[in-house]
């Protein structure tokens, strides 16, 4: 949605972010970022609940519990008051973060409610940590988040190939071609909307999939609506609607491990958007955001929903769209809360045809696992042990999804903890981390084998030039590069570049 001439501010604030635009404009570009998120937070709920074995109706509440909690946090995180809220554009959510996590107590038999006795307990934690937070945060740099955030996009993807499949491995149609079919033309229309279409329709390419994919279900006899109106239109998500919650140590230490990680992203997020504002972002903005943050995931399980969390890719909708205005983030958590108000939308939801939900959730899934490998490229892999990090932690965390029964012989609470692979990969990052580069007794000075190993899988710009022209590398040819441009390896070495 492009920015028109009539959505001019009243008055000249003095922090970029307290402009105020027509109310017409301020809910037209809140809703913007509504549709911008929507997809990712609806996901999570559809997932855990369909790994609990919820039924359609239940798992509706769930996505309308989602939305309304997620439209209260963020109002709560832009509006901001006394110690809560860091004023700033930010759409908050249900954090993809614990999702595998979540997935994995559910497996060990607690249920839904071990599931938010957990995310209770963690993010009470995490709140009373956040104002101590910046003195730990340096134990989680980029070689820990990026890794994190990989492999969650990675634990990820068996969820979105059951869904393609059918989800239901005991349905007689599962993984038939017309359900896979039917995955794979979502994620078509997925690709095509983002390769031909508007900046705003790209962005909005899944949420616009998963609606045609379902017409296209509903045409083919694929889709069944017809329990949508069984339960209320409007209706105030009920307290403790599962249950109370209960409490299970071994839950509680894997969702800790999230909450931590979820602390990290968010001081990312809240520090990306003050630059993109342009306005100042201090140690006491960045515990007030966190603080806002956990109190939201405190608050969240009463009413069945998950741990809270900025929204990165909103992050980059207030840079495509140029609106810094927090009060229409503000706007966008209000229209939330009113979503959340309509179970009928969360049923909706819930009766979108699983394979449809495979085929985006591909992309979705996919687009996760890119956003920590855009996090791995900011890693500094010379003279470091950070490749061991990075190639040790993700394979660890991939061992339970390689081998789901790989921990079936271990204890029950340690298997709750490892079955997750975020849990698993963030461990061994985080206990590598502090190994390599905070215990420097013992580490070497130059770089381990492996990474002079991939150093040289690299092939420069001018030996491509050389292959095109004439295809022999000629290095003789050259002009010798100073040593000033040598890479810092070559430098370190004292090695010398024909």
């Amino acid at each position: 949605m492009a920015r028109s001439t009539t959505a001019r501010a009243v008055t000249s604030p003095t922090r970029p972010e307290d402009e105020r635009l027509p109310l017409g404009a301020t809910f037209g570009y809140g809703f913007q970022h509504v549709l911008t998120m929507y997809g990712g937070i609806i996901a999570p709920p559809l997932i855990v609940g369909s790994a609990a074995g919820l039924t359609p109706a239940e798992i509706g509440t769930l996505v309308a519990a989602s939305l309304f909690i997620g439209g209260l946090a963020t109002i709560l995180q832009t509006v901001g008051i006394r110690f809560f809220g860091s004023q700033l554009p930010l759409v908050q959510g249900v954090s993809f973060a614990g999702v595998s996590t979540m997935v994995a107590i559910v497996g060990g038999g607690g249920g839904i409610q071990a599931v938010l006795g957990a995310v209770l307990v963690s993010s009470a934690i995490g709140f009373l940590i956040t104002p101590f937070f910046a003195q730990i945060i340096r134990f989680f740099p980029p070689v820990v988040t990026g890794v994190v955030i990989t492999t969650i996009g990675l634990t990820l993807m068996p969820v979105a190939a059951n869904w393609a499949m059918g989800g239901n491995a005991e349905a007689p149609d599962y993984g038939s071609t017309s359900n896979i079919g039917l995955a794979f033309l979502t994620f078509a229309i997925v690709i095509l909307l983002s390769k031909v279409g508007s900046g705003t329709v790209s962005r909005l390419s899944i949420l616009i999939a998963i609606v045609a994919g379902t017409l296209i279900a509903l045409v083919l006899g694929k889709a069944d609506f017809g329990g949508v109106g069984d339960g209320p239109i409007f209706a105030f998500p009920t307290p403790l609607a599962y249950g109370p919650p209960t409490f299970e140590v071994a839950a509680i230490v894997s969702m800790l491990i999230v909450i931590l990680v979820t602390l990290t992203e968010t001081t990312a997020d809240i520090i990306a958007v003050g630059e993109i504002v342009g306005t100042k972002v201090d140690r006491k903005r960045i515990a007030n955001g966190l603080r806002a943050d956990m109190a939201s995931s405190v608050v969240s399980p009463f009413f069945g929903s998950f741990t809270q969390s900025a929204f990165a890719q909103n992050v980059g909708l207030v840079a495509i769209t140029g609106i810094k205005s927090r009060f229409v983030v503000s706007a966008g958590g209000a229209i939330l809360v009113v979503l959340g108000l309509l179970p009928v939308l969360g049923r909706v939801v819930a009766a979108v045809p699983t394979p449809v939900l495979g085929g985006a959730g591909v992309v979705l899934f996919g687009s996760v696992a890119a956003s920590g490998i855009r996090t791995l490229a900011k890693v500094d892999y010379g003279n470091s042990m950070n490749l061991v990090i990075v190639a040790a932690s993700i394979s660890f965390g991939m061992v339970p999804i390689a081998k789901p029964d790989f921990y079936d012989q271990f204890p029950t609470w340690f298997g709750t903890i490892f079955h997750s692979g975020i849990s698993s990969a963030a461990l061994m990052a985080i206990l590598l981390n502090i190994l390599f580069n905070h215990i420097k007794a013992g580490t070497p000075e130059n770089p381990s084998v492996f990474v002079k190993g991939t150093a040289s899988k690299a092939v420069d710009d001018e030996q491509l030039e050389d292959l095109a022209d004439d295809g022999v590398l000629n290095r003789s040819n050259r002009a010798p590069r100073s040593r000033a441009d040598a890479p810092a390896d070559e430098r370190a070495d004292g090695a010398t570049t024909p």
